[in-house]
Order: structure tokens, then sequence, then C-alpha cells
């Protein structure tokens, strides 16, 4: 077992000592690359669509609230679907500005 790691060990040296240290390419197949760029793209466009839908609901209970006479908190359920579309929106763009090549 000592043995084992004494070569490791002298080995490692050897690579840092010459440079010869392995920098494999960090580039994803064009298949892989292509399937989970539709996927993202699909998610984008569900999670832009529930927005839309859910400001659509949201607007619409509070029409019915206003005609009913009923004061309701719509008003913080509408800024919950705006902070879900703008973190929706936000999502790509930050991303890439972390992981930019």
């Amino acid at each position: 077992m000592k043995d084992t790691l004494n070569s490791l060990y002298s080995g490692g040296l050897n690579y840092l000592a010459t440079g010869d240290v392995p920098d494999p390419e960090r580039k994803a197949p064009s298949e892989l690359s292509d399937a989970v760029n539709t996927v993202l793209g699909i998610a984008g466009w569900a999670g832009t669509a529930a927005g839309v839908a859910g400001v659509l609901v949201t607007g619409m209970m509070m029409a019915i609230s206003v005609k009913r006479g009923e004061g309701s908190e719509h008003l913080s359920r509408l800024g919950m679907v705006l902070g879900g579309c703008v973190l929706v929106a936000t999502a790509g763009p930050i991303i890439q500005f972390f992981f930019q090549d």
C-alpha cells in the first residue's frame, strides 16, 4: 500500500514538474447540446406562458373582487406572479453571465 501511494505521489510530481498535465476539452457532444437546448427552449416557453396566464388569472380575480365589493390581497399575488416572470426572463442571461466560455 505504501509503495502504491509513493508511486502515485512521484508520478503526480513528474506531471507537475514537466508540465504535461492533461487538459481535456470541455465541450459537450453536439447531440447532447442540441437536446438540452431543445428542452431549455420548451421550458422557457412554458415559463413565459405560465407567467402570462398568471397575470391574466390574477387580473380576472381582481376584477371579480371589485365587482363583488370584496377587498382582497390580489396585489400581492400579482407581485408574486410578476416576480416569477422576471425570474424566468432573466434566468438565461444570469446563467450565461456566470458560465460563459
